[in-house]
């Protein structure tokens, strides 16, 4: 009997672990079970029939009152602030407004789905941002720019006639996280957005998102006056364009009234924009403010620019958009890049955040992983957000962070906003891995409360989407939290950046170059490696980008001895046998954290397979397969780049490292694969 009782356990146990999840539910698993009572005294709309429906069905303690308060101390938390108080017998969550309401209702479940709903409650929060955006790199043909989870959510060929059931599910999960925008189509926009025949595909979507508190935005070309318009230009300086842009944004408000405005890429990697007609960025931006301000909307104006030539294309940015500080309208902010190049795996912050001190700026994060293996690597982001929000830009002395430059409370600016680039999709699990889901979820609630530490937002969504079980904790959040970090020493340790594969960013292309093509789309222009050193001289030597730093930045990072390693070769070019703080030479140090970071994968992979019997077997069975994917990937990545730089230095691997599994020509022979080859696993030694 007790061996049949052993047996019968174990049937049991691999049962429960081995039924099927795809994912879908992402982290808002705690649906049904809950049986409250809930007391609302005021008038139904939409949105507080969905915090019923939330808290009826998922709340499974005492009763809970909702109050839509004019108290002074509510209505100081602004219309998205909210307050819960009580204990076990009632509780009662109250806010000036619906949406308050909403969020209230999710915070308080997810208190509970982390078993941290306490007997007495009293918590008041109100967000960081007042806008909290997603932007989809989503095209009318269902592609997406920098998508590795499916096609597009948005179904246009079907609007606004049929309506996916996953549009309410994707409001849903960022209602959960406090998501309050969402930029439906691709920064390289399409002007046929703007049509007839597509605006009312928009409404149908933004029907469906408002009683989830979310807006909708538009992507908007720059010559669509002249594309879609049958003008003979764009000019924003013309009165009929003018004219033409004021007619469309009543057109839009007409049937959207809660259109929230305009996602505009210009002038930047071919786009048309106001500097095609001899004109500004800011009379550009201001054209579209002025008509769009009788509205409420407002233009979010990306200041990802760079042109063709000589200069450092880290400092455009600054070039082109600190002359016009002040000059922008009150309804425009500008939106930018977290770093000076691209959303690369570590960069300094860009000297806009603190050095536009009259213009609203709001930062532009990418929770879809274009240089951080796309969905085949479990790279968790919210250390990469946490330490840009948290870096201290000095804009008016110490404390400055970049978060105090942008979230208004260091600058008084009207509008606060912060973005992330979507990575979501057609995929049943949503992001393509299941693990991608943490950086959506990350980028939420930092957006939220930009105070919150990585590991608090990795226990939250583990304990909501795998469970509270304590092993599953502690080895699933030591996984995450070290991920980040090794991806940046398998792939470019010492903030050496950009020297991806040109033409898909996702392996490794150090050698790449190209007479014809720009010299700034290749890795050589950024890594500088020769016979002398390797890295970006931009000191006052070199391209003197520190000069767009405060005091005392410029003079930490000017100097090599007290610039952070971790920022070493964005800044300097170094000898190979420059003297590290290890001890070690340059070489031997790249050499190191190469070897770390493929060895971090393997463990990864031991960490992972401890967790079996706690995870189910299809999500397991999932990440496993991923995994050995990042793995190869690593040694891939290592083999490339030390090879590589190795015909450079011409200084040898330490011995007590393990050799290169490749040899060199082989890689570099290897064809420039399309992302569908690479996503297959196929990309490299056939």
């Amino acid at each position: 009997m007790k061996i049949n009782a052993i047996i019968i356990f174990t049937l049991l146990l691999s049962v429960i672990h081995a039924g099927a999840d795809n994912g879908s539910k992402l982290w808002l698993r705690n649906a049904g079970g809950g049986s409250a009572t809930v007391n609302f005294g005021g008038k139904m709309s939409p949105t507080i029939s969905i915090v019923v429906d939330e808290l009826r069905t998922q709340w499974k303690g005492g009763p809970i009152g909702l109050d839509l308060s004019t108290k002074k101390e509510i209505k100081a938390l602004g219309a998205d602030g909210f307050r819960i108080s009580g204990g076990p017998e009632a509780i009662t969550i109250a806010s000036s407004s619906d949406k308050g309401l909403l969020y209230g209702a999710f915070h308080l479940l997810r208190l509970q789905a982390c078993g941290a709903a306490g007997s007495t409650m009293d918590i008041s929060e109100s967000p960081a941002y007042q806008l909290r955006i997603l932007n989809h790199w989503d095209n009318l043909n269902r592609s997406v720019e920098r998508g590795y989870a499916g096609l597009s959510l948005w179904e246009w060929e079907k609007l606004p006639a049929e309506l996916s059931p996953r549009y309410r599910e994707y409001a849903r999960a960022n209602a959960s996280i406090g998501i309050n925008g969402s930029v439906l189509n691709n920064v390289n926009a399409s002007p046929t957005i703007l049509t007839k025949e597509y605006l009312p595909k928009v409404k149908a979507i933004a029907d469906v998102f408002r009683p989830w508190g979310i807006k909708v935005y538009l992507s908007a070309n720059f010559s669509s006056p002249k594309v879609v318009g049958g003008l003979d230009t764009s000019d924003p300086l013309d009165k009929n364009v003018r004219k033409w842009w004021k007619d469309k944004a009543a057109e839009i408000y007409a049937l959207i009234p809660d259109f929230g405005g305009f996602l505009v890429k210009a002038n930047s990697e071919g786009q048309p924009g106001p500097h095609d007609f001899g004109r500004t960025h800011a009379d550009g931006a201001n054209m579209l403010a002025d008509a769009l301000a009788p509205h409420g909307g407002i233009v979010m104006w990306r200041a990802f620019v760079y042109n063709p030539s000589s200069e450092d294309r880290a400092r455009q940015a600054c070039e082109e958009f600190m002359p016009l500080d002040g000059k922008f309208r009150p309804n425009v902010i500008i939106q930018v890049k977290n770093g000076p190049v691209d959303f690369q795996p570590r960069e300094p912050f860009t000297p806009l955040f603190g050095g536009m001190q009259q213009t609203a700026v709001m930062p532009e994060l990418q929770i879809t992983q274009e240089y951080l293996g796309f969905s085949n690597h479990l790279v968790f982001l919210a250390p990469l957000f946490e330490e840009f929000l948290k870096t201290d830009t000095y804009a008016r002395g110490p404390g400055s962070t970049v978060a105090a430059t942008t979230d208004g409370s260091l600058f008084g600016q009207k509008i606060s906003a912060i973005a992330g680039v979507a990575n979501t999709g057609s995929d049943a699990n949503w992001c393509g891995h299941h693990f991608a889901q943490s950086n959506w979820y990350a980028f939420g609630r930092l957006a939220w409360n930009h105070r919150l530490t990585s590991d608090r937002i990795a226990d939250e969504w583990i304990r909501q989407t795998f469970g509270s079980d304590e092993l599953l904790l502690k080895n699933m959040s030591d996984l995450m939290m070290r991920s980040r970090e090794a991806a940046v020493d398998y792939m470019m340790p010492l903030c050496l950046h950009h020297i991806f594969s040109t033409n898909h960013h996702y392996g490794p292309e150090p050698w790449f170059s190209n007479p014809n093509m720009r010299r700034d789309w290749q890795p050589p222009y950024y890594h500088k490696a020769d016979s002398g050193g390797v890295g970006f001289d931009r000191t006052a030597s070199g391209s003197n980008a520190v000069a767009q730093y405060f005091s005392p930045l410029r003079e930490t990072y000017a100097n090599p001895a007290t610039c952070p390693e971790n920022l070493l070769l964005w800044f300097h070019h170094l000898p190979w046998d420059y003297k590290m703080k290890s001890g070690r030479t340059l070489w031997d140090e790249l050499c190191y954290r190469y070897a770390h970071g493929v060895e971090e994968t393997r463990e990864f992979q031991k960490i992972w397979d401890r967790l079996e019997h706690r995870v189910d077997a299809e999500r397991f069975a999932h990440v496993s397969g991923k995994l050995r994917i990042q793995a190869r990937d690593a040694i891939w990545w290592r083999d490339a780049c030390l090879l590589y730089f190795q015909t450079l230095s011409g200084m040898p691997i330490p011995l007590e490292l393990e050799r290169p599994l490749y040899d060199l020509p082989r890689l570099m022979k290897q064809p420039r694969t399309s992302e569908a080859y690479i996503l297959e696993g196929n990309y490299y030694i056939k």
